[in-house]
């Protein structure tokens, strides 16, 4: 090889080397390692939670342990309230009767200001309760499901335990499907400063706005009870609600007034009563003969039954009391009859 040629080839290899020297090099691709979680610490400040519910609000499950759950319903009822049925003239638009904003009864199972749906979930037909040494069950039959076959509302139980026309508890179970007793969807409220109902109970008065039922005392088999309420679809009854509670509850004494709720959003243990958050004409009217209310308005979607009394003869003038026994316990020339503001209450003095 000549001399000069040498020459040019060593030019060569200094100027590729200080190329390599200046630009980096292609990077060389690591496989990935898979790190034992032994090997792996955390800042003590991270907590590593793995969900076992598909709650987003919970992390954990508690797994309840239930001691006591309700049986079959007693063959012999305590009370019974039949309800109007809406379905009849639902395509006009209206309720037959039983809708008295003024005195805290609702026949609304409509939508507001259109009324155009009417929801058979929510429209009760009938509602009556059972007892046995440990529960005290209420029954809520409903017209009908919704469009997926399915009872998509609330359904609840007002009790006044001291027969003052306050409602002191409230039970609701929402969305019901189990054929069997579950806690799942139970609800337990209590009126802990005992302003349901306002300056005047059951009646509409001025605006009171007070809390309603502001404790919660059982939630979903939570509680200092974890048996105290059960709720269910009665086996075989697609169209009917089944509540238990533990008599415990009200006393010994088994005296109280009881009515029975269905409802959607409006049914709300903050907004009772009802009438004392709203004005009638805020609320509107089912009645198309309540021509300066008509039609619904702002309380919709939402239906409950009279109040019946239980463990006690009533005297007539219990504020919500049912205006007349829609029970077959006695002939009607045997019931006497006393005049309520809320019309006539019929009962069976010796029964």
């Amino acid at each position: 090889m000549k001399p000069m040629n040498r020459f040019w080839i060593s030019i060569t290899v200094l100027i590729l080397a200080a190329l390599t020297c200046t630009y980096p090099s292609t990077p060389t691709i690591v496989p990935a390692v898979e790190v034992s979680p032994t090997t792996t610490t955390l800042p003590p400040t991270i907590a590593v939670v793995v969900p076992t519910s598909t709650d987003a609000s919970a992390s954990t499950t508690e797994v309840i342990q239930h001691e006591s759950i309700p049986g079959e319903l007693p063959d012999s009822r305590r009370s019974y309230a039949a309800d109007q049925d809406s379905f009849i003239t639902s395509t006009e638009k209206r309720a037959p009767s039983g809708d008295r904003f003024t005195f805290g009864r609702y026949e609304r199972p409509f939508n507001g200001i259109n009324m155009d749906l009417y929801f058979l979930e929510i429209d009760i037909l009938e509602t009556a309760s059972y007892h046995d040494d440990t529960w005290i069950y209420f029954v809520i039959i409903v017209r009908g499901l919704d469009s997926n076959q399915e009872l998509s509302g609330k359904y609840a139980i007002e009790i006044d335990a001291d027969i003052d026309g306050r409602g002191d508890w409230l039970l609701i179970v929402s969305k019901p499907t189990s054929n069997d007793w579950t806690t799942d969807g139970m609800e337990v409220w209590f009126d802990s400063n005992n302003d349901v109902g306002g300056s005047l109970s059951v009646t509409a008065d001025d605006q009171s706005q007070g809390n309603g039922y502001d404790t919660k005392i059982f939630s979903h088999g939570t509680g200092d009870d974890p048996d105290l309420a059960w709720g269910r679809v009665a086996p075989g009854q697609p169209t009917t609600i089944q509540l238990a509670v533990k008599s415990s509850l009200l006393g010994t004494n088994g005296v109280y007034m009881a009515g029975a709720w269905a409802g959607n959003d409006m049914l709300d243990p903050s907004l009772f009563d009802l009438n004392d958050h709203f004005t009638h004409e805020q609320a509107g009217s089912s009645l198309t003969e309540l021509e300066f209310y008509y039609p619904i308005k702002a309380v919709a979607e939402i239906d409950n039954t009279c109040r019946v009394a239980v463990g006690f003869q009533p005297s007539g003038g219990e504020p919500g009391l049912c205006p007349l026994d829609s029970g077959d316990s006695c002939l009607p020339s045997e019931e006497v009859c006393v005049d309520t503001p809320y019309g006539p209450n019929c009962f069976c003095p010796n029964k």
